[in-house]
């Protein structure tokens, strides 16, 4: 089977498991905020898969790997995936039996714009770590022939991937109205801070001139702030 075939594949899956997560706990397809977020996910990640497919297709097949050589990062990824799918399902939930709208009156229009607003930020951001990094990939790893890039996003910090899912999880519960599933994605975000430091080390052990562009490029994640 063809990159192209294999990504069409995967990406016809994750959109199907993403409607069931979204609309199945709803228990109802008028959960218009899911159908915003299914989308603005398809509309965009498509044809940007398809772009990387012809355009970079070494990227492409290292953002087709979820294994990680690693067992502590596959612990990772465990417990992200034990947070972030119940997190997904508690969204539709939220919807059908009304908790958000009953506990705090539920999040007004303009803020579940604000977070449709920060999951399109989040995916730009994203895409641009790719233009400018043909080696992000989605396992920590130090390949043949990579080098440390530092221009586009990581001119400002030194994990923009990172910055971008954060914003992610904060704006995807915000744009399906969910005020009781945003604990959980934020529960996400220390996962998340602990693995790019895991990834930072292993970047600096592994990486030749990486240590000197931590000197260069103060901050991690928020320029200013970490």
């Amino acid at each position: 089977m063809t990159l192209r075939a294999r990504m069409i594949r995967r990406f016809t899956i994750g959109g199907v498991v993403l409607a069931a997560l979204l609309f199945i706990p709803a228990g109802s397809l008028r959960y218009w905020q899911g159908w915003m977020l299914l989308v603005l996910t398809m509309g965009l990640v498509f044809p940007w898969s398809l772009w990387l497919v012809k355009h970079d297709p070494a990227l492409a097949e290292r953002r087709m790997r979820y294994d990680e050589k690693e067992p502590e990062q596959r612990r990772f990824k465990i417990m992200a995936s034990l947070i972030y799918f119940p997190a997904l399902l508690m969204t539709g939930f939220d919807y059908r039996f009304g908790w958000s709208r009953a506990r705090l009156g539920g999040p007004p229009l303009w803020l579940e714009l604000a977070g449709l607003v920060l999951v399109l930020a989040a995916y730009n951001l994203v895409f641009w770590v790719m233009r400018v990094n043909s080696f992000a990939s989605r396992r920590i790893e130090v390949v043949e022939g990579q080098t440390v890039v530092m221009t586009g996003p990581y001119a400002y910090v030194r994990h923009p991937m990172y910055a971008g899912i954060a914003l992610m999880l904060l704006g995807t519960p915000l744009a399906l109205g969910s005020y009781v599933a945003l604990p959980m994605f934020l529960l996400l975000i220390p996962l998340l801070t602990y693995r790019l430091i895991y990834e930072e080390k292993v970047l600096r052990r592994d990486l030749p001139g990486y240590v000197d562009y931590c000197e260069h490029t103060h901050f991690r994640l928020v320029p200013g702030v970490w």
